[in-house]
């Protein structure tokens, strides 16, 4: 029997008119026992799993089942990006620098601030963000908060550089004993079968692009927390740049983050063919598109290669997850990049 929760949740993905498949339908199910399970006073009886991991390949509807779930879970609760998350307990942390136990005070702050916290896309490669969400989850549990994450790694899978992989083992085991680990079925990346587009993939000349946005008043830098970026337009609205000054330089998750937060419209131009760049640099842009893709932001790319010969043959493993979304994005051609 399918619990009120599941089945409010349900209905709620129905009146955005999507169609759950089989698979979903039983993950949003064990999701909803779950959580109303969780939510129920429990004194005399064996205490559910304290979170939800739910974990798969990409466009199979994990963020969609667990923000639904989110969205009816009748109690305070806040859902963030993993990359904001770690922004938002970085600034903490900052103003608690010199006390006792700064962590345990943050993980106070969080915890009463939402009793449900919903952290999407839970995926750590640098080993500094790695170890810190690592000693957050502790404190968290220790003070009943219920955790939702979704990723698309097993948690023994995470962190997965061999030099910090063993210093991650610890924390993994955390969520593995204290989580209902749950494993999204493979299937169709739902996300290649959609109209809608989020954006525009451009493939023209530069000198094309810059006729098109000669309207842009021209802004030599923008300031970001220790840099500067280098631009080639921007209103209030949107900002342009080259993807060399947005992804060549060392800019932090942080200052993806902030940009989001002031502008609406990015275009990056002179795309090369990514398989070219670094995995430092690769890192960045699915930084970026991650950050771009969850604020709901527009996204314009510009390249001279088609969008199949820019993602082809990419080594990093999260760009998976960034070939989906760029799949999404209008092509001005004849045909969008098959998944």
């Amino acid at each position: 029997m399918t619990s009120e929760l599941a089945a409010q949740a349900a209905r709620l993905i129905e009146a955005r008119g999507l169609q759950l498949d089989e698979a979903q339908v039983r993950m949003l199910a064990c999701l909803g026992d779950w959580l109303q399970a969780r939510l129920r006073p429990s004194a005399w009886l064996r205490r559910p799993a304290a979170g939800a991991y739910l974990w798969g390949g990409v466009g199979r509807g994990k963020s969609l089942l667990l923000d639904a779930l989110f969205q009816v879970a009748p109690l305070a609760k806040r859902r963030l990006h993993v990359h904001a998350l770690l922004q938002d307990v970085q600034r903490r942390l900052l103003v608690h620098a010199g006390q006792a136990d700064p962590l345990a005070q943050v993980a106070d702050e969080l915890a009463a601030e939402a009793r449900l916290l919903f952290v999407d896309e839970f995926h750590v490669h640098d080993i500094g963000d790695a170890i810190l969400l690592g000693r957050l989850l502790k404190p968290l549990f220790e003070r009943d908060c219920i955790l939702l994450l979704s990723s698309n790694y097993a948690p023994p899978a995470l962190c997965p550089n061999p030099l910090y992989h063993s210093r991650f083992k610890p924390f993994a085991e955390v969520l593995q004993r204290r989580c209902l680990v749950l494993q999204m079925e493979a299937g169709i990346d739902y996300r290649c079968l959609g109209t809608q587009s989020w954006g525009r993939y451009l493939q023209q000349p530069a000198s094309q692009l810059r006729r098109q946005l000669s309207h842009l008043p021209s802004v030599a830098h923008l300031p970001l927390q220790r840099r500067s970026l280098t631009l080639r337009g921007m209103d209030s609205r949107t900002l342009w740049l080259d993807f060399a000054a947005l992804c060549q330089q060392p800019l932090a998750s942080s200052d993806y983050l902030q940009l989001t937060e002031r502008f609406a419209h990015f275009v990056i131009g002179e795309l090369p063919a990514l398989a070219h760049c670094s995995l430092d640099v690769q890192q960045r842009l699915i930084n970026f598109v991650d950050i771009a893709y969850d604020s709901g932001r527009e996204l314009w790319l510009q390249s001279e290669h088609d969008l199949a010969t820019l993602c082809a043959n990419v080594a990093h493993g999260d760009f998976v997850r960034t070939r989906s979304r760029l799949a999404q994005l209008h092509v001005n051609g004849p045909e969008r990049l098959a998944c």
